[in-house]
């Protein structure tokens, strides 16, 4: 039983860590200037007829997000049965992770560069033509073209997953993830004009998001190499017993 509630009591901060880094994947510099891009393709309008509503962008952008979803969620649960099939090795999965993680946040806080995390995602293809089954095949694909950029993040909430020991939970942290970065996305789609306005004041100050997320990576790395996340993970059923019952 105590394993069981320690795991409940886990999943907490790790869900408040892969919901932050989905927003902060959102915001990151290499996301946030190709989402009104995007929306305009996938709506088959351009960026004016986004702010003018010659078609609404929220139907595809659901189906853009379902998309991106589902590659996470089965990387989610990959990870979770990786980390499964090899629970007697947790502590050094853990380590190893923890390591990765921390070279990822040097990158983000630019002590030192990793040249394919500097790649952005592109458009490729031809005229989209507005179809929801197109949006979400997108997604599908954007997730895949997304990850030189977004792979930090994503890698960090996958190495919480492959040490989580359970499938379900891992799979349910990216599912967090997933949410953390397709809620904007559709806000965005909803309140296009709003959002437009919204993310061109915070241009500006992508690069301090950057060094954020490198803060929120080397905080987990060091986590992940130290065992601090079981020792919180005590502490929170030790001072919230009703968490063992999330499990």
């Amino acid at each position: 039983m105590l394993g069981i509630d320690l795991a409940a009591a886990a999943f907490l901060p790790a869900a408040l860590v892969a919901m932050l880094a989905g927003l902060l994947s959102f915001l990151s510099p290499c996301v946030l200037p190709i989402v009104p891009p995007y929306l305009a393709y996938m709506t088959g309008v351009n960026v004016n007829g986004l702010k003018t509503k010659e078609r609404s962008a929220v139907l595809p952008a659901i189906f853009f997000v379902l998309g991106l979803s589902t590659v996470f969620l089965v990387m989610g649960f990959a990870a979770s049965a990786f980390g499964r099939a090899f629970l007697q090795y947790q502590d050094l999965l853990s380590k190893i992770a923890g390591v990765m993680v921390i070279v990822m946040a040097l990158h983000f806080l630019h002590v030192i560069r990793i040249p394919i995390l500097d790649q952005e995602a592109r458009l490729n293809a031809g005229k989209q033509d507005g179809g929801a089954f197109g949006a979400y095949f997108l997604g599908l694909a954007f997730a895949f073209g997304w990850t030189p950029c977004i792979g930090p993040q994503l890698g960090m909430i996958l190495s919480l997953a492959a040490t989580g020991g359970e499938v379900s939970r891992g799979t349910a942290l990216l599912a967090v993830y997933a949410l953390g970065l397709g809620i904007p996305f559709l806000l965005a789609a909803i309140f296009i004009n709003r959002a437009i306005g919204v993310m061109n004041r915070i241009k500006p100050h992508l690069k301090t998001i950057e060094r954020l997320m490198g803060a929120l990576l080397l905080i987990v790395g060091i986590m992940l190499l130290t065992g601090w996340l079981s020792a919180i993970s005590f502490w929170l059923l030790e001072a919230f017993p009703a968490l063992g019952q999330l499990g």
